[in-house]
Formats: C-alpha cells, structure tokens, sequence
C-alpha cells in the first residue's frame, strides 16, 4: 500500500496507508461518532464536500451492502479509518469496502490516528484538509490555501433533477435537498402510494398546486442560510398553514423562513448516539448529521423547543404555535441509529389528518 498524508487546516499532518480510490483531494474534515453504520454514512448526501473521520477504530468487517445504501452513490470527499477490514464477514456482505470505495471514486486513508484528529478537531474547530501523494515543501501556502476554500455550492448538486413518485391529488410531499433512502421509506410505510418527491428547485406555487396533504423537508448538505430562495419559498407554505415535518437541513430552513437564525457549531453532531431530551426531561438517543444549528437565542417568533441537545444545550427540534408544523434536527428514520424517535413520522401522519378533519 501506498503511503499519503492528511493534512488539516492548523497544519497537522497525519500520515496513512491509501485505499479506495487514487488522487489527492480536499475538503472539509469532520467526524462521526456512530459504531456502526459506516455505509449509511458514505452513501449520505448530506456528507457531500467534507472528508469524514470515522472514530470507530475498526471499519468494513460487515461489508458492502446495497440494501442498506442511503442513495445511489457515495458523496464523501474523502474517507479516513483507523483500521479497515479488508474480510468482510456477514451473510449480507456483497463486497469489501475497499473494492467499494474504488468503484466510487473515492479517495481512502487508513492506519491513521483517529483518535488524535477527532482531538484536533474538537479543539480546533471543523476545519479543512487536504488528502496528498506528497508534502508540499511549503506546508505554510498549503495552510493559507485551505483557509480560503470555498464550501462547495451543495443543495443543487445532491437533489433529485425532477420530480417523481404519486402524481395525483393530494399527495405527500418529500421536497428533497438530498434526502436519505430511509426518510422515503419511512414515509412509504405510512402512506403508500402517495408520496411524491419533488427537487430542491421546487417553488411553493408548484407545490401548492399538488393540492399536497403535508409536506416533509428533507434532510441535505452545507450552510442552510445560502439556500435563500428555497428559504422564500418555504415561508409561503408554511404561510399557506399546511401540515409540514423537517428534519436536519429542513428543520434549519423552516426556522430561517420563520425569521430565526442559525450559526455555525465547533465540531457539529454527527453518529447514531446522540442524546437528546424532550421538555418532560425524558432523554432519546439519536442518529445525526449536521454542522449546523438554530441559535438558541433567536428562535423564531411563533416557535418554541420541542427537543435540546443533552450535551451542549443546542436547539435538536421546534414546534410551531400557529400552524400545523413541527421540525428535528435528528433523523428519526434512525438508519443508521436507534429508533427511539420514530414514532415523530407517526405525529407528521396524524396532524395530516387533523388538517384534513378542520377542513
């Protein structure tokens, strides 16, 4: 195996073996905490642009399964392990990750310290990082280089390019900024045939005009405040009073339609073993993927919390006080994760039909 080195934005260097793909890369470097799930997680949209850490130390030992696969490809820039398993062992097992990462195109480092980025990270910050063949002689222009990339343009390049599903009356509606296969099959499971999901680039006239039962705002990638026109048009729907649900990015832009704010966190929340606890004080264990959040001091107006991190204190979820909505910042659909919060699909189904009854 061939030798390369991750270099973050502060100037630490980590040197590893390569697997997956050729080629240096950059992106932005987070990490995720989840002990399973590893697939889940490179085949998540909401992973695009940023090289992902896995804490686990030991990665690949149940392979490649397409079944478990959160969309059709993988989105990560890069990928970087402790220790992988190239023997895969599961009678599910299609393949090993290393033959899946190639077929990806995606650049791999293992036999890194983990551990020791996961600190730099939580210290520093999220920063930027950069997968190389070869130092650069001068590590400093490398540094200022990385300071300055741009995050790439995301919700545009992970959402579906047109709509497609339930195309009669009264549909529920998945508006997709880069939505995870278990939110759609969440949804199938509970209305069947009737759900329709639309693109990012959906305005609220095309929607309304679906007649739509409710509407769940899809979980996706980036800074949510960027996304200003989707933002406009969320505002008129959730104006219009119909039954809506979002979950991680659209809970996000729900808030930002209804005049909050959200700030960028440290490090963010990322695995299946995130705490959370109602305003009851009973505590959830849930699955997350965001750097992002509402600001717990400018929520909007007609909001109150629905769930807070039991960690840090930031906003996990909103309920809305005059309309039918609600939103999390974790994925109820719990792949991968516990299940603990997928009981809130079958909340979005019964103010559906309390609309429904009031009308």
């Amino acid at each position: 195996m061939s030798k390369a080195y991750l270099v973050l934005q502060n100037g630490a260097v980590f040197q590893g073996e390569r697997f997956g793909a050729e080629g240096d890369m950059r992106g932005e470097a987070v990490f995720t905490t989840g002990m399973t799930g590893y697939l889940e997680t490179l085949t998540d949209p909401s992973y695009f642009g940023q090289i992902v850490v896995q804490t686990f130390p030991l990665i690949g030992n149940y392979g490649v399964i397409a079944e478990d696969f959160e969309s059709k490809k993988s989105w990560v820039t890069a990928y970087v392990v402790r220790s992988r398993c190239d023997a895969p062992s599961n009678f599910r097992s299609e393949g090993d990750l290393d033959s899946f990462l190639k077929g990806q195109g995606i650049v791999a480092l293992s036999g890194v310290d983990t551990r020791a980025i996961t600190r730099q990270i939580r210290k520093q910050g999220v920063m930027n990082a950069a997968i190389l063949s070869e130092l650069p002689a001068d590590l400093e222009a490398l540094q200022a280089e990385l300071a300055a990339m741009p995050y790439p343009d995301a919700v545009p390049a992970v959402t579906a390019k047109e709509a497609y599903g339930y195309g009669g009356k009264n549909p529920v509606v998945l508006w997709n900024f880069g939505h995870k296969r278990g939110i759609e099959r969440q949804l199938e499971a509970l209305v069947g045939e009737r759900l329709r999901v639309v693109p990012a680039g959906a305005t609220a006239e095309e929607i309304l005009a679906l007649s739509p039962a409710g509407i769940v705002l899809s979980n996706g990638p980036g800074d949510p405040a960027v996304n200003v026109s989707i933002i406009q048009n969320i505002k008129k729907l959730m104006e219009a009073g119909l039954p809506m649900m979002g979950i991680c990015l659209g809970h996000q832009l729900m808030a930002l339609a209804m005049g909050g704010k959200t700030e960028k966190l440290k490090y963010g929340h990322r695995g299946a073993n995130q705490p959370v606890t109602d305003p009851f004080g009973k505590m959830y264990i849930t699955s997350q993927n965001h750097g992002y959040a509402v600001g717990v001091n400018s929520l909007p107006s007609n909001a109150k919390a629905l769930f807070v991190n039991a960690n840090d204190g930031t906003i996990e979820g909103l309920e809305y006080l005059n309309i039918p909505a609600f939103s999390v910042q974790f994925h109820p659909e719990a792949c991968a994760g516990p299940e603990d919060t997928r009981y809130l699909f079958n909340r979005f189904i019964s103010l559906m039909e309390e609309a429904k009854i009031c009308r």
